[in-house]
Order: C-alpha cells, then sequence, then structure tokens
C-alpha cells in the first residue's frame, strides 16, 4: 500500500499534550497504527505523554531538537531515529533555529 502525504490535509493542533506552539501533521490512520509527517516550528514543543497501548518511532527528516524520555534528554538531529516502547513516556522540543520534520510510526498495540 503506497501512502502520499502529499494527498493528506495538514492538522494543526496547539500545545498537543501540554506543548508550545503548534504542532502540524499529515496523518494516516488505518484504524490500527498511524504513520505521519510532522512539523515543530522553532520554539514548539509536544508535551509528555505516555504511550500505554502502543509504541511511537520517529526518523528526523530535518531539523534539530531534544526528546525527554526515561528522564534522559536524547539530542535530535537528521538521520537519527527516536524510539518510545510501550509503557514508556516522552516528549519533543524544537530548540534549533529551523523546522523539525519528521517521519512517525505510532502503533497501538
Amino acid at each position: 500500500m503506497l501512502i502520499n502525504f502529499e494527498n493528506i490535509e495538514t492538522l494543526v493542533r496547539e500545545n498537543f499534550f501540554g506543548g508550545n506552539k503548534s504542532f502540524d501533521a499529515k496523518i494516516f490512520n488505518d484504524g490500527q497504527n498511524r504513520a505521519l509527517i510532522g512539523k515543530l516550528v522553532p520554539g514548539a514543543s509536544i508535551g509528555f505523554h505516555a504511550h500505554d497501548c502502543g509504541s511511537e518511532i520517529v526518523y528526523i527528516l530535518s531539523g534539530t531538537g531534544k526528546a525527554a524520555y526515561d528522564n534522559e534528554v536524547e539530542i535530535l538531529s537528521p538521520g537519527l531515529c527516536h524510539y518510545c516502547p510501550k509503557g514508556h513516556g516522552h516528549d519533543m522540543v524544537n530548540d534549533g533555529d529551523e523546522d523539525l520534520v519528521f517521519f512517525a510510526v505510532v502503533t497501538t498495540e
């Protein structure tokens, strides 16, 4: 199955999970899993949240930022992959000067 994100409407979520500014995403959802292209502008963040029912894999396409995961801070940059397994929590912040763009897959089980 081919997913063309160019044909998916961008959703804008303000203060997502209590984060700063907005989180923009083109989301494919098949009812069991979500695949998305997300963007955080400089200074934007996704607040801390737990993945109780599934996991999340985040691959950084461009920009820089940080993810807090299990009381550790991970530096995000292009080509790196951040993983938040089921039963854990994380957040993400764009602390750079350009948009932080990433591809993510969120599972439900």
